[in-house]
């Protein structure tokens, strides 16, 4: 009789098992128990997320992975992906497949298909994936070697299927001994790395979302596909939740907000990505701005200005030529010279400081420029202010010591947790270390990173590890805002850069006699004034803090009889600094007042005859509540309020009406 070979393994929490050679990791579980079988949809082994399917041959470290893991989403949505290829191949015989990702909330198809596919095929496509999945059908795993991969390619060609025959042959281009996984359910076939849930009636709560082009890979150059975006969830609890979360954000989008409030257009004679700013949009963007210059004098920083347009050169010094030419505009041959408009304003910054000697005694050098900035974005990427071609940095380059670097550090951080503070906004923190590819030596590295995390523990800012995230020349604290509903926005940078100085040749003269490289700091506060401007939109549902608002009163007379009065009184708000109107307009009462709503002004002061014989205003908040008060106290209140940049009293905006 054979003896069973057993396999030892290691559990999560260290204790040791032994299971007969072959078992799969669906039985391993089954065997711990009833209840974890159920809910297990992937497993970990040796710390790499596989199929349950997946049979046991060797000792290993396994954790079962079950949907009340983080992890697990992304394992359902992947499943649903394919869910969703499977049932439009089925509906729309000739639609060609290529590329199915998880995102952040959810997952997209890319499909190519002779017309385009609509909303209303949409109910279709989900009632048809609701059929697929009540069949619970099998997922199953296969691997090809790469001796039968020219095979597959060839059966991917003869199906029609080319997307998939390019993926393969760019693959074994790259590595001709891969071996190549694909994924079957029913009569459907897809290529993936997986892992997949074990079968399709796993996948029960989904919602098909909406329709939008991309091109093939990203390129432009390559033909137009159309991206079916989808979400699902473990229980319908939390997909009516996201559901919901998807209705309030759509109230919020600051692209239908822009429009309503009159902030900003991007007309399409001028082309994509490039904004116009209103005067309301303009208004409340200088009002950030001009706070941003008066911290950035506070804390020592000195303004620059540099070229938008520069020759290329400087580009093919600072490596942004080599690296980064496919984000920049094409050159412009200028007198028999290349010149470029500038996606950075690191290299100009650079220029300055080299343009005279420095001394140690000079350092820290901190340069500032609120400037424009010129990116290629591809045009399936753009999003009204979040991703643009013309864009404004709040832009900061520090020059100093590797001894002065700690002190540097810390004012960033502390710079970036007073705005958080100012805006009301919160913020998961990352500290980005060493890659595997690095230049620079060990010394830096060291004391760059332990820099920025002194700086941060300095300023009991929780923060993750994110393990080799830094850039090839430096590590970096990475800033992701969260808005009033939740969602991740990019924000600011602090990262350290000896990279720069090196290719610009940058020294200063230091207390020994010597030449010396300086430490660049790259740092921004804001980010973007676009993408803040976007993020605070959204942030506040429009309803901005008094001290940002566009219009901050608006004074309506009962009658024309009170006219007088309102003129009066809006000049002397105006001579305290706010930004007031009359609304005098030959209209009803309410629908004046129903108009400032609309518009989300803060304060409406309404005046009739009492207001008039009395010296008072009847005040309306935004916020609800209505209150009459003399005049002289709600310019005392309202300035107050607009010298402490108050929030509402949560500290979160109010919801979008």
């Amino acid at each position: 009789m054979a003896v069973e070979s057993l396999i030892a393994l290691e559990m999560p929490d260290g204790s040791k098992r032994e299971v007969p050679s072959g078992t799969t990791l669906a039985e391993l579980a089954a065997q711990i128990s009833r209840s974890l079988a159920k809910k297990a949809v992937a497993a970990r082994l040796d710390g790499k997320l596989v199929d349950l399917a997946t049979r046991l041959d060797a000792p290993a470290k396994v954790a079962i992975v079950t949907v009340d893991d983080a992890e697990a989403l992304s394992v359902l949505r992947h499943s649903t992906a394919h869910l969703m290829a499977h049932a439009v191949t089925s509906l729309f015989p000739g639609a060609k497949i290529t590329i199915g990702p998880v995102t952040a909330d959810g997952f997209y198809y890319d499909f190519d298909y002779e017309r385009p596919i609509t909303l209303e095929d949409l109910t279709k496509i989900e009632a048809e994936m609701k059929r697929l999945s009540q069949e619970n059908l099998e997922v199953k795993r296969e691997v090809f070697a790469a001796d039968r991969v020219p095979g597959l390619i060839r059966k991917f060609e003869e199906e029609g299927e080319p997307y998939k025959a390019e993926i393969l042959t760019d693959i074994m281009n790259a590595d001709a001994t891969s071996e190549i996984t694909v994924y079957h359910q029913g009569d459907f076939s897809d290529l993936c790395r997986g892992p997949h849930l074990p079968a399709t009636g796993f996948i029960k709560y989904f919602k098909l979302l909406n329709v939008a082009g991309a091109y093939w890979r990203g390129s432009e150059k390559n033909k137009m596909l159309q991206r079916i975006y989808g979400t699902s969830y473990f229980t319908e609890a939390d997909l009516k939740a996201h559901m919901t979360r998807l209705e309030e954000a759509a109230k919020r989008d600051h692209r239908k907000l822009g429009r309503e409030l009159d902030l900003f257009s991007v007309p399409e004679v001028t082309g994509p990505g490039l904004i116009f700013w209103h005067p309301r949009g303009a208004l409340i963007r200088s009002v950030i701005e001009d706070w941003l210059r008066g911290e950035l004098k506070t804390r020592g920083y000195q303004p620059v200005y540099t070229p938008h347009v520069v020759k290329e050169t400087l580009f093919e010094v600072s490596g942004h030529l080599g690296n980064y030419a496919e984000n920049m505009f094409p050159a412009m041959e200028i007198e028999g010279e290349n010149y470029r408009v500038k996606p950075m304003n690191c290299p100009g910054h650079s220029m300055i400081y080299k343009s005279r000697p420095r001394s140690y005694r000079d350092l820290p050098v901190r340069l500032q420029e609120i400037a424009n900035v010129y990116r290629y974005e591809r045009s399936g990427t753009l999003h009204g202010l979040a991703r643009v071609r013309g864009l404004t940095m709040d832009d900061a380059h520090i020059f100093c010591t590797l001894e002065q670097l700690p002190d540097e550090i810390a004012g960033c951080v502390e710079f970036i947790q007073h705005a958080m503070g100012i805006f009301g906004l919160e913020a998961k923190v990352y500290l980005s270390t060493k890659p595997e590819k690095a230049i620079g030596s060990d010394e830096f590295w060291d004391a760059a990173t332990d820099a920025l995390r002194t700086a941060l523990e300095r300023k009991n800012m929780a923060y993750d590890i994110d393990e080799g995230g830094g850039a090839f020349y430096g590590p970096k604290i990475d800033f992701k805002f969260y808005d009033a509903i939740g969602r991740e926005w990019q924000g600011p940078t602090v990262q350290c850069d000896p990279n720069l100085p090196e290719r610009f040749e940058l020294t200063y003269h230091g207390s020994d006699g010597k030449e010396h490289r300086p430490i660049m700091v790259h740092r921004a506060v804001l980010g973007t004034m676009e993408r803040f401007m976007a993020l605070i939109i959204e942030h506040y549902a429009g309803n901005f803090p008094l001290w940002l608002a566009p219009t901050q009163a608006v004074i309506i007379p009962i009658n024309s009889e009170n006219d007088d009065y309102c003129y009066d009184v809006a000049a002397k708000m105006r001579d305290a600094g706010m930004r007031v109107e009359v609304d005098n307009r030959n209209e009803s009462l309410n629908y004046r007042i129903r108009e400032a709503q609309v518009q989300k002004i803060p304060y409406m002061l309404v005046v009739g005859k009492k207001e008039v014989e009395e010296g008072t205003l009847a005040v309306r908040r935004r916020s609800g509540g209505q209150e009459v008060l003399p005049v002289g106290e709600v310019i005392s209140r309202l300035t107050q309020e607009i010298d402490t940049k108050a929030l509402p009293a949560s500290m979160q905006p109010q919801e979008a009406k």
